[in-house]
């Protein structure tokens, strides 16, 4: 078992069982454009910022609507499923009780902007038990340079090297040990193409919280 004083947890498809509603928006969102979803597009844009997909998506398919634009549409579109209906994964809360109840420090260290992790957050009971907050638009750049950790780490006033990452994308896995902290590779449904890639960074693979309480 991997030993941590700071925990720095992923949202979607991490923390979060909310990959679906990003699969149902990219859909609504191309096809409102006449388009389909690009197979590489999910894969594309792991990692990045709210604000660089919404950059690379429009300088990639030369739309004509502004970044700001796009990001207001997404936010839209997908608002009030975070607000109303997104559930943790399974025994998730759980586990961030058994971590608080050690005196593990907990972190949010996301791609996703606060209007849409924090009502999730709260409205499953879990928001009050972490102790920082970083998104990678405050960090400026993607997961894979491990800025966004090395943020959440300094607000936890912790070291890089006393702190886990649980992740459930490759970049992620990737820019936590750049960063020099241990990986944990969570599973999740939309990840199952990359399972092996990230497993062989990672310092860990968690299937299920409910094998680590």
């Amino acid at each position: 078992m991997l030993t941590f004083t700071a925990a720095l947890f992923d949202m979607d498809g991490t923390i979060l069982d909310s990959m679906g509603v990003w699969a149902d928006v990219d859909r609504a969102f191309f096809e409102s454009r006449g388009m389909e979803v690009p197979e590489d597009y999910a894969h594309s844009i792991s990692g990045l910022s709210f604000r660089q997909t919404a950059v690379y998506t429009k300088e990639r398919f030369g739309l004509p609507e502004s970044v700001d634009e796009i990001l207001d549409e997404w936010n839209k579109m997908c608002e009030k499923e975070y607000v109303n209906h997104v559930l943790l994964k399974a025994d998730a809360k759980e586990y961030l009780g058994k971590l608080k109840a050690q005196g593990v420090k907990l972190a949010v260290a996301t791609a996703l902007p606060e209007r849409l992790y924090r009502p999730a957050l709260e409205r499953n009971g879990v928001y009050h038990l972490f102790d920082a907050f970083a998104s990678t638009d405050e960090a400026g750049e993607r997961k894979s340079t491990g800025k966004v950790y090395l943020l959440a780490a300094e607000r936890l006033s912790v070291k890089p090297s006393d702190c886990c990452v649980f992740e459930d994308i490759t970049d992620g896995i990737i820019g936590a040990k750049k960063a020099g902290m241990k990986a944990v590779l969570v599973k999740d449904k939309a990840n199952e193409k990359s399972i092996k890639e990230s497993m062989h960074i990672a310092d860990a693979y968690l299937k299920a919280y409910k094998e680590w309480i």
